[in-house]
């Protein structure tokens, strides 16, 4: 037997989302029905699917689980979390314009801004390799660390915004070797549960370019953590401000973060594209 599922296409600065409702709606979200959904030939086509679900957790609003184009279930996404509060006030599931919402990585706090920009509370980095997780040599917190990938040592600062990111500073973001490089080292063996590759092109003090190899989703045309977590390695490194536009391939974000102690604070757009529905099996 089939049945329909309804949904909402959107996306923030080019990273695109199905996103679905299981407050109103019954939702079994398997993996294989997860690929499906994201298949740009087959299914609906996205990057990652969003599921709005009721909280379960006192002084939450909702909860949010994400799944990659893979079809496996991760931690966090930023961009996904600026849609994820479009979504349920364009639905009129809450009347609120901030929120908290629960996340397998803890509870963040999105809010839709009068210019119709969300700015989302990301949380404080966490620095800890054993956090990330990251076998990182020695185990201590440090700026850089280097990797061996195919056979060449490169320098990346790792940390998790929720998920984990390796970052490495380069020449010209345009020329990086964004998706020969990149799958080598979402699945290095220093990551046990993988790993987002960000290359971030230092433009000044306050502009930095960003492209970002996504765990389970590949190359996205902007990535929300990813962009929060270039600021913060740059920031720790002393080659940024606190301050800083990131600029993507599907557009800008603005994060700010003012050091350790602090939340990473991260603006952008969330927009909505078209509502359909699609033929699953039950």
């Amino acid at each position: 037997m089939t049945r329909k599922l309804r949904f909402t296409k959107m996306h923030g600065q080019g990273n695109d989302f199905v996103v679905i409702d299981a407050v109103r709606q019954e939702v079994a979200l398997t993996p294989h029905l997860a690929r499906r959904i994201a298949d740009r030939h087959f299914g609906v086509g996205c990057d990652q699917i969003l599921v709005v679900e009721k909280a379960r957790s006192a002084g939450t609003d909702f909860r949010y689980r994400i799944y990659n184009a893979d079809g496996g279930e991760v931690e966090q996404c930023g961009n996904g979390s600026r849609c994820f509060v479009r979504f349920v006030v364009d639905e009129g599931l809450t009347t609120k314009r901030e929120i908290r919402v629960e996340t397998a990585s803890g509870v963040i706090v999105p809010k839709l801004e009068d210019s119709g920009q969300v700015t989302v509370d990301m949380c404080e980095p966490r620095l800890d390799p054993r956090e990330v997780p990251f076998d990182a040599p020695g185990g201590e917190p440090k700026l850089v660390y280097p990797l061996v990938v195919a056979g060449a040592t490169i320098e990346v600062s790792v940390l998790s915004m929720g998920n984990p990111h390796a970052v490495q500073v380069v020449e010209d973001v345009e020329r990086a070797p964004v998706t020969t490089q990149g799958p080598l080292i979402e699945r290095h063996p220093a990551f046990p549960k993988r790993v987002n590759a960000g290359y971030m092109q230092l433009v000044s003090r306050s502009h930095v370019k960003l492209r970002v190899w996504e765990r389970g989703a590949g190359e996205t045309l902007a990535c929300g953590t990813g962009a929060c977590a270039a600021v913060v390695a740059g920031i720790r490194r002393e080659l940024l401000d606190g301050e800083v536009t990131v600029t993507t391939r599907g557009g800008e974000l603005k994060i700010r973060w003012l050091g350790q102690g602090h939340p990473v604070m991260m603006t952008g757009d969330a927009v909505s594209v078209f509502d359909g529905e699609i033929e699953i099996e039950t």
